[in-house]
């Protein structure tokens, strides 16, 4: 059993190469294996070499990919506050009560909210809604100006 292991074998899809296992009497040698398949008919290239040709700076992407618009930032920010100023939490709106939240946390300024204040659940659904108009509002601004929405 061993003798086959030590013996040369030919590897199919090799072609005419042949591996070897070296013995430890032997010197070390590095196995070199060649085949058809594995010549490339295109040469590599370093990526970071390309940024010569875009003036000394590599970039992944395009240099504007947030393609910001105040336009957006603007109507959001108003879409949002309008309707989160509503009345409807016992008479009182999502902006009212994340507001007065943070007034009563700046009572007693050295000390940090509590983890049972509502200041946190005031903080977290109104920042949630407004992230959430400001990306839909990105979307459908782009998308309009871009023609995403055009059959």
């Amino acid at each position: 059993m061993a003798t086959t292991f030590a013996t040369a074998s030919t590897v199919v899809g090799l072609g005419t190469s042949s591996l070897s296992s070296p013995s430890r009497a032997s010197s070390p040698k590095k196995v070199c294996l060649n085949s058809g398949f594995l010549k490339s008919p295109v040469t590599t290239r370093n990526p970071l070499s390309l940024a010569q040709i875009s003036g000394g700076k590599f970039t992944c992407f395009e240099r504007d990919w947030l393609r910001t618009d105040f336009n957006v930032i603007g109507f959001g920010l108003i879409g949002w506050i309008a309707p989160s100023s509503i009345p409807v939490i016992n008479g009182k709106s999502l902006t009212g009560l994340f507001f007065e939240s943070i007034g009563t946390e700046l009572a007693h300024f050295p000390t940090g909210p509590p983890l049972t204040s509502p200041f946190w659940l005031w903080m977290v659904t109104w920042h949630l809604g407004l992230f959430l108009i400001l990306t839909f509002g990105q979307i459908g601004f782009k998308g309009r100006t871009e023609g995403y929405f055009d059959k």
